[in-house]
């Protein structure tokens, strides 16, 4: 999805995009969606490709990438993300999860970070069982005592609408629904009291030219 989203837009409203891929490629403009991380068509099309210590060393630690985007097993309301492991007792979990990959580093680093992911009350709870990626820790001013360079997540992205943390308190607020989903629907789909924002407002619906785009992108995908 977040590939998916960075694609059009550089097909868009943001032409001078650069995208930044984990796995070295700088610059990539694949002509299709790329099946993975590892896709060759962002190799064959980026202006660079270097190591994947490189990218975290120069590129994503110094603060140098604007956006970062993160997928999450787990979410709570302070944004912070498990990948790792369902169930309190680490050592013998419920569900062992593929673990941190590189998030941990762009969830610090990143000057802000956009988390994608569905939305149930499995996903959203009111505190991860692990902390995989640091999103705001217990609220407002936790990052800035550990240190770290970026926003943190900024922005949360589901089926049912968008959320922002809290100016005040940095706790993740409904600040839009989308399109024919109801206020009911997404709290039902909260393991946590919801904040709704007094300004509640509706997503935009896509645009033709974006649709079109879109179905071009997943043509030449398949």
């Amino acid at each position: 999805m977040p590939s998916t989203a960075a694609n059009l837009a550089r097909r868009t409203h943001a032409p001078n995009l650069t995208l930044i891929y984990e796995s070295g490629c700088l610059g990539a403009k694949p002509s299709r969606l790329p099946l993975s991380i590892g896709d060759g068509e962002l190799a064959d099309t980026a202006d660079a490709v270097v190591s994947v210590p490189e990218v975290f060393n120069y590129w994503l630690q110094p603060g140098r990438i604007d956006v970062g985007f993160l997928g999450a097993a787990q979410l709570d309301k302070f944004g912070n993300i498990n990948t790792t492991v369902i169930g309190a007792d680490y050592a013998d979990p419920k569900v062992r999860l593929p673990g941190a990959g590189g998030a941990p580093e762009i969830a610090a680093s990143c000057r802000e970070v956009f988390v994608v992911l569905r939305q149930s009350s499995r996903a959203f709870v009111e505190r991860v069982d692990f902390v995989t990626s640091f999103g705001h820790g217990s609220g407002k001013g936790d990052r800035e005592r550990l240190g770290l360079r970026g926003a943190g997540p900024t922005l949360v992205v589901t089926d049912l609408g968008l959320l922002r943390p809290d100016p005040e308190t940095s706790e993740l607020t409904l600040t839009e629904l989308h399109p024919g989903i109801e206020l009911a629907q997404v709290r039902q789909a909260t393991g946590w009291q919801l904040k709704v924002a007094k300004d509640l407002a509706g997503t935009p619906e896509p645009t033709e030219t974006e649709l079109h785009i879109l179905r071009e992108l997943k043509k030449a995908s398949e």
